[in-house]
C-alpha cells in the first residue's frame, strides 16, 4: 500500500493538482468549504455527445436566483470528483471567482473516472484522415456538444459559457477553441499541454523526459476498465534517489522490463515513435488554432517545470494565425500552477517582493471572466501582462515580445569569457569528455521526486565539473532587461555520432550580496555568487535539421546546432553577472544520449559510450546564445 501511496503522489507532483482537502483543512479553507454548500446547489448529469457517449459532470449552481449567471467550466482528466453529495472544498480556480458567482462545471472528460468512451492523450483533432476513417469526435467536439446541453438546459444561466483550466485541464481549455460553441465567449488555457514531443512534460526538443514520463504513467496510464470513481490500480514503485534510481535503471528498455510490462499503452506508443512523425505531429493542436471566435488569456510560468512552453507556444499560434483575435498572455514568475496554487511571492530561494498570484486573480483573471461572461467592468487588459523578475515588477506590453527590444548575441569567449562582442580567434575551442556512466544531474543534492524548483535553482554545483563549460561576463556596469525569444546558437564537434546539449542562461549575483530577508521556502542558502537559473534547456543533437529525418553527426566535424529556448522576463541588475552554461547531460531530467547514432528507445545498455566533445568560439566557429534586449 506504501508503494502505490507513493505512486499516486508521484502523479500529483507532476500534475499539480491537489486532491480535495480533509480534516487537516486550515481554518480558511473551512470557511470557504462552508460559503460553497451555503451558497450553491451540487447536482450530476450525464451529458449525451454526437456519437452517443455519455460524459460526466459535477454541476454547482448558486443559489440566489435573482440574477442569471454565465457558466464557468473546467474539462479534466483527473477527476470531476467528489461524487455524490460530498461538495468540493473549493470552486473555480480561487475564491475570487468562487464569491463572484457562477455556474460551475467540472466534466469527467472522455474514457477518463466517470464518463463513458475510450481515452486518448492529448486526442488529436478530426483531419481529413480521419473522417475518413468515420472519426465522430474530438475533444471540440465534445465541448461542443456539453456546452451546448448546459445552456439549454440549465436553470437560470445566461447564455455565456468561459472555460478555464490547468496543465493537463489546460489542453482541454485549447482544444474548446477550434469551431467553437457560439456561447462560448470566454476561454483561458493555463499552462496547457499542447506539444509533447517538441517542449512539453515527456519530450523536450526530442529529449525524453523518462523522470516525469515514469512517474506519471505508473498511475494515470494504467487502462481503466470501466467507469469508476477513483484508480486504484497503480504501479507500484519506490526509491529514496532519483539519480541512483534512474542511473541504475540503464537504457530505456529495462523500464518495459522492470516495472511496465504490457500495462502501460502510451509508453509503447512512445517508444515506438522516437522522431516527429504522424504519431506526434497529429498530437499538436497547435496548427488547428484558427478562425478563433471567443475571447483567449493564456497564462504561463516562467519557472514552469511542466508546461512553460505550452502557454508560449497556444499565444503565439493564435496571435499568428488569427489576426485582430482578442488575444491576450499572462507570463509570471511561478512554478506550474503557482498563480493559482501560492501567493506567488516567494518561489525556491528568491523573492520576487510581491504577492503575484494574488495581483493576477484580482486584477486580470476576475475581470476577463467578468467582463465577457458578464458585462460587468471594461476591457482593458493589455495584449501582454509580463513579471520581470530581477527588476520584480509588472508590466504591461501591446505586444510579446515588447516591439522596443533589440536582438543581441552573447558570444562564448576563450578563457570562460562572455561578451555581446563576437570572437576574432582564428581557432578557439573548450574540450572535455561527456560520459553517460556519470551524468551531469539537474540539481544540486538528492531528491526523491524531480522539484519544481529546478527551474531556477543554484547552478554553482555544475559550474565545479569539468563536464560543464561555463562562460560569464564581466560585472554589468548598467541593468540589462530581457524580453522574449533567446537562441542557442552551438558550434560543435563530438567523436561520437550523436550528442544532446544543454544550454542554461544563469544570473550570477555579486559576491557581497547578503540575503537578509529569508524566505520560508528556503535553506536560506548563501546568496553571494549565487548562480540562478534564468531558463535552461536540451536538445536531441540529431534533430538540428529535422524533427522527422534525424541525422548522425561525423566525428570530430565542427557541426552547427541552432535552437529555440523559451522566452523570458528578466533584469540582470548592475554589478550582477550574465552567465551560460554548456553541458550535455541533464539527468534524470533528460534520458541519457548513448553518444552513439542508434535507436535510444530501442538502445542496449552496452551502447552508452564516452565522447569527447568540443565547444567552439573562433572566428569561423562563434558559439553565442541570441538574446532579446529591452530598451
Amino acid at each position: 500500500m506504501k508503494k502505490l501511496l507513493l505512486a499516486i503522489c508521484l502523479v500529483t507532483c507532476f500534475t499539480g493538482i491537489y486532491a480535495q482537502r480533509g480534516s487537516q483543512m486550515s481554518p480558511t479553507a473551512t470557511a470557504e468549504a462552508a460559503y460553497i454548500k451555503d451558497h450553491y446547489v451540487k447536482t450530476e448529469q450525464m451529458i449525451p455527445m454526437r456519437d452517443g457517449a455519455k460524459l460526466f459532470c459535477t454541476i454547482y449552481s448558486p443559489k440566489d436566483k435573482s440574477q442569471k449567471f454565465p457558466i464557468l467550466m473546467t474539462r479534466t482528466p483527473y477527476s470531476a470528483g467528489p461524487y455524490g453529495a460530498t461538495y468540493k472544498t473549493s470552486l473555480g480556480q480561487d475564491t475570487a471567482l468562487t464569491h463572484e458567482g457562477f455556474i460551475f462545471v467540472y466534466e469527467d472528460v472522455r474514457g477518463r473516472y466517470m464518463s463513458e468512451g475510450d481515452f486518448i492523450n492529448v486526442r488529436p483533432q478530426i483531419d481529413a484522415a480521419a473522417k475518413k476513417a468515420g472519426v465522430k469526435t474530438d475533444e471540440s467536439t465534445d465541448t461542443y456538444d456539453t456546452i451546448d446541453w448546459l445552456v439549454k438546459n440549465l436553470p437560470n444561466n445566461n447564455g455565456r459559457v468561459g472555460i478555464e483550466g490547468i496543465s493537463y485541464p489546460g489542453f482541454y481549455s485549447t482544444a474548446s477553441l477550434p469551431n467553437a460553441h457560439p456561447a462560448l465567449k470566454a476561454v483561458s488555457p493555463q499552462a496547457p499541454v499542447t506539444e509533447w514531443f517538441k517542449g512539453d512534460d515527456f519530450h523536450h526538443n526530442g529529449v525524453f523526459f523518462e523522470m516525469d514520463a515514469f512517474a506519471f504513467l505508473t498511475s494515470f496510464g494504467v487502462p481503466r476498465p470501466k467507469p469508476v470513481p477513483r484508480y486504484l490500480n497503480g504501479i507500484p514503485n519506490a526509491y529514496k534517489d532519483n539519480y541512483k534510481f534512474y542511473l541504475e535503471m540503464g537504457a530505456l528498455p529495462n523500464f518495459k522490463k522492470k516495472y511496465l510490462g504490457d500495462s502501460v499503452k502510451f509508453w509503447d506508443d512512445m517508444m515506438n515513435h522516437p522522431n516527429y512523425d504522424s504519431f506526434w505531429q497529429r498530437m499538436s493542436i497547435l496548427p488547428h488554432l484558427t478562425n478563433i471566435k471567443p475571447a483567449v488569456l493564456t497564462v504561463g510560468g516562467f519557472f514552469d517545470a511542466e508546461d512553460a512552453y505550452g502557454a508560449q507556444k497556444v499565444y503565439k499560434a493564435i496571435e499568428k494565425q488569427n489576426p485582430g483575435a482578442k488575444n491576450m498572455l499572462v507570463l509570471g514568475p511561478w512554478y506550474h500552477g503557482g498563480w493559482e496554487r501560492s501567493e506567488g511571492r516567494y518561489f525556491g530561494d528568491q523573492d520576487f517582493e510581491s504577492n503575484a498570484s494574488l495581483w493576477f486573480q484580482e486584477n486580470v483573471q476576475l475581470p476577463f471572466f467578468n467582463y465577457y461572461l458578464k458585462d460587468k467592468g471594461k476591457m482593458d487588459l493589455p495584449e501582454a501582462t509580463i513579471f520581470i523578475s530581477g527588476e520584480n515588477k509588472w508590466h504591461k506590453f501591446a505586444t510579446w515580445p515588447p516591439k522596443n527590444t533589440i536582438e543581441k548575441s552573447l558570444y562564448l569567449q576563450a578563457n570562460g569569457k562572455l561578451s555581446f562582442t563576437a570572437p576574432k580567434a582564428a581557432t578557439s575551442f573548450d574540450e572535455y569528455v561527456s560520459d553517460p556512466a556519470t551524468p551531469v544531474p539537474y540539481q544540486d543534492g538528492v531528491q526523491r521526486a524531480r522539484t519544481r524548483e529546478y527551474m531556477l535553482d543554484d547552478q554553482r554545483f555544475a559550474s565545479r565539473r569539468s563536464d560543464v563549460k561555463t562562460y560569464q561576463t564581466d560585472a554589468l556596469t548598467e541593468d540589462i532587461t530581457l524580453t522574449g525569444p533567446v537562441m542557442a546558437n552551438l558550434f560543435s564537434s563530438t567523436t561520437g555520432t550523436d550528442a544532446d546539449y544543454v544550454v542554461k542562461l544563469i544570473d550570477v549575483f555579486p559576491d557581497d550580496f547578503l540575503n537578509t530577508d529569508p524566505t520560508p521556502y528556503t535553506k536560506n542558502p548563501v546568496m553571494g555568487g549565487y548562480q540562478m537559473l534564468i531558463r535552461g534547456e536540451i536538445f536531441r543533437g540529431r534533430f538540428r535539421n529535422s524533427f522527422e529525418h534525424p541525422e548522425a553527426f561525423v566525428p570530430g566535424k565542427v557541426t552547427n546546432i541552432k535552437y529555440d529556448l523559451p522566452d523570458v522576463g528578466h533584469t540582470f541588475k548592475k554589478g550582477h553577472r550574465i552567465m551560460i552554461q554548456i553541458q550535455n547531460t541533464w539527468f534524470p531530467l533528460g534520458d541519457r544520449n548513448p553518444q552513439k547514432f542508434v535507436d535510444i528507445y530501442k538502445a542496449k545498455d552496452s551502447d552508452f559510450q564516452k565522447a569527447t566533445i568540443r565547444i567552439y568560439h573562433d572566428a569561423a566557429a562563434p558559439s553565442s546564445v541570441k538574446v532579446t534586449v529591452l530598451q
